[in-house]
């Protein structure tokens, strides 16, 4: 099989694991190592829209290794337009928060498609995303630290929902939204040999 064939065969077993059930948003997340970090495991768990809200950040290559290049970002430009938008598409919002009322990845419920909201480094979450939100996910601490990185606590939150989500049947991306993906996947990748091609020349 030629390298291309192969890529494409890898790039089409990847797309069609892609979830459209579970859905993350990074509210302010500044510093670019935390944003692509989560960017690189969103990716890796599989999970396809990620929304970027009042970030102005560019995902670094270093963590990210350009994760970024085959996920669904969403630029949104203040939270309050973001959870309208979220919500149109019939998610409902969970925050990353402590909370007495939170609960634990494994207790989210997953009736319906989710979005697992994270806040800034130093202030979490918005007020806004607060209120909206329609659950508060507290990961248990059983050490004597209190506070987890952004990029790590999204990854222990994640998981355990995406992991969970694959269990429904229609959890992945509909044939729609896969197949225009494909389209503008391959469309890229068609640009990159013809730009390698021509460098070779």
């Amino acid at each position: 099989m030629h390298p291309t064939d192969r890529r494409r065969t890898r790039i089409r077993q990847v797309l069609d694991q892609r979830l459209g059930w579970v859905r993350c948003a990074l509210e302010a997340v500044y510093h670019r190592h935390n944003c692509s970090a989560i960017l690189r495991t969103a990716d890796a768990l599989g999970i396809h829209t990620v929304h970027l809200v009042e970030g102005h950040f560019r995902p670094g290559r270093g963590a990210a290794r350009g994760a970024e290049r085959w996920l669904d970002l969403r630029w949104e430009p203040d939270a309050l337009t973001a959870i309208a938008g979220i919500r149109a598409e019939g998610y409902a919002i969970w925050v990353a928060d402590f909370a007495e009322d939170g609960v634990p990845p494994e207790e989210v419920p997953l009736e319906q498609p989710v979005c697992l909201w994270f806040g800034a480094e130093l202030v979490g979450v918005s007020p806004a995303a607060r209120a909206a939100a329609d659950g508060v996910i507290t990961l248990p601490m059983r050490g004597f630290a209190q506070s987890l990185n952004v990029s790590v606590a999204a990854a222990l939150a994640l998981r355990p929902v995406a992991e969970r989500a694959r269990n429904r049947d229609n959890a992945l991306l509909t044939a729609n939204t896969r197949e225009a993906t494909w389209a503008q996947w391959m469309a890229r990748e068609r640009a990159i040999d013809q730009a390698a091609a021509e460098e070779a020349d």
